[in-house]
């Protein structure tokens, strides 16, 4: 596999609350972290980078996993243990009350991969039947789209499009929204905050992961783009591509 994570203060904000990562296990499987955090600085920073290194670390220590069932649950217990940590440290440390992180991971091995995510963080798949959101907002704007009281159109200007529905740390339990599904040579997996998805189109998206540069490249050509629109948010993109050839990491 090769892989390829990059985090983006942007042009307007002062602080980066973004975080994540991509992490390798020694049995050769890839699990790869983009964390959004909320709750101003010293809040933020600290939600989204406790649940980068709360996973990595459970990860790494993690026993090889090869069914998706075992993935799949492995997932609903790290992202649990996380929200639990916050929402105590939260509670425990009053310069971060009130802080959060949105969270999508990728758990990549040779035969499949499976998607966890809270927030309005998002997961892509690229592959032969095309390019295909496969999380869904956990926001105020996605419901209003989702029960036809608003379209996607007056979503994109939505006065009130960064509320979200579910965060981590923000509640004692979380639900969460998981997703297995199979991947072949050549497809491609990204990660990405919404300071990515609020300033590229899904299309725009698509057309950089389809050119010949190294994923590496691809990262920084999207968060050039994001920047270029204005780049009022953080950006993080993650990108992981099933490949026989080749592996990168930044």
């Amino acid at each position: 596999m090769e892989f390829a994570f990059n985090s983006n203060v942007g042009r307007v904000r002062p602080h980066n609350e973004d975080n994540g990562g991509i992490f390798q296990h020694p049995n050769g499987a890839v699990l790869a972290v983009v964390a959004d955090g909320m709750g101003g600085h010293q809040a933020g920073d600290v939600a989204s980078q406790m649940t980068s290194d709360l996973l990595k670390e459970k990860w790494l220590r993690t026993a090889e996993l090869s069914k998706p069932t075992d993935i799949e649950q492995w997932l609903n217990e790290a992202i649990q243990e996380v929200n639990e940590k916050l929402f105590l440290h939260s509670k425990e440390h009053r310069e971060c009350q009130g802080m959060g992180t949105t969270v999508v991971i990728a758990l990549c091995t040779k035969e499949f991969v499976s998607i966890g995510h809270v927030g309005d963080s998002r997961g892509y798949l690229l592959n032969s039947c095309g390019f295909q959101q496969k999380t869904s907002d956990h926001s105020l704007v996605n419901e209003l789209v989702r029960t036809g009281q608003i379209t996607a159109e007056q979503a994109e200007h939505h006065p009130r499009k960064n509320v979200l529905l579910r965060a981590l740390g923000t509640e004692p339990t979380i639900k969460i929204d998981i997703e297995t599904i199979d991947w072949e040579e050549d497809n491609t997996i990204i990660l990405c905050s919404d300071g990515l998805s609020n300033k590229v189109t899904d299309n725009e998206i698509e057309e950089i992961l389809r050119l010949s540069d190294t994923v590496n490249q691809k990262v920084d050509k999207l968060i050039e783009l994001a920047n270029d629109r204005g780049g009022e948010d953080n950006i993080t993109v993650a990108i992981v591509r099933y490949s026989h050839d080749r592996q990168e990491q930044e």
